[in-house]
């Protein structure tokens, strides 16, 4: 399966090369799309390193092209991980403004979208970002919830990024 994986810019970003690396043992070919703010979290050098492919960060790739349309077509699927409580609102009410949510609108309703949520756990637990999860699962998105765990801000909590595999399991 071709998968395009998005990162957001929430601090679990760190374990996208892991999350990349477990994709490929499962036999998928991926190509990663950085968020500005995910990108001073993991290096897209690094990315496309552990994918061997190019990485995509912005919507002006200077070329001419269509990123967002041409990343949409090519792949199977869309895996975004982690998604951040602004990725999740902005995919839920259509705002498009970066090269992540454009492609997000422009992929075809067949195409299979996953999504892991991170984040500190009173976050997770808001009425609106649940209203924004449900509202993605009702356009047939799979979401990968997050899991108990240690958080970046020295809390423990609900809301650290599912593992490599968990996330990988859910595009199958």
């Amino acid at each position: 399966m071709q998968v395009l994986y998005g990162i957001g810019g929430g601090i679990a970003a760190y374990k996208a090369p892991e999350v990349v690396r477990a994709l490929r043992r499962a036999g998928h070919s991926v190509r990663c799309v950085v968020t500005e703010s995910g990108c001073r979290l993991v290096a897209p050098d690094a990315l496309a390193a552990v994918s061997g492919a190019p990485v995509a960060t912005t919507m002006w790739p200077g070329n001419g092209g269509m990123p967002h349309i041409e990343l949409a077509r090519w792949c199977d699927a869309l895996l975004v991980a982690p998604a951040t409580a602004d990725l999740l609102a902005r995919f839920a009410l259509g705002l498009a403004d970066d090269l992540l949510t454009t492609l997000y609108l422009a992929l075809e309703p067949s195409k299979r979208v996953v999504i892991a949520p991170a984040m500190n756990s009173v976050m997770w637990d808001k009425p609106v970002v649940q209203a924004h999860v449900a509202a993605l699962r009702g356009t047939g998105a799979r979401i990968v919830a997050p899991v108990p765990g240690d958080l970046a801000c020295g809390e423990t909590g609900v809301g650290a990024l599912a593992t490599p595999e968990a996330i990988t399991a859910a595009l199958a």
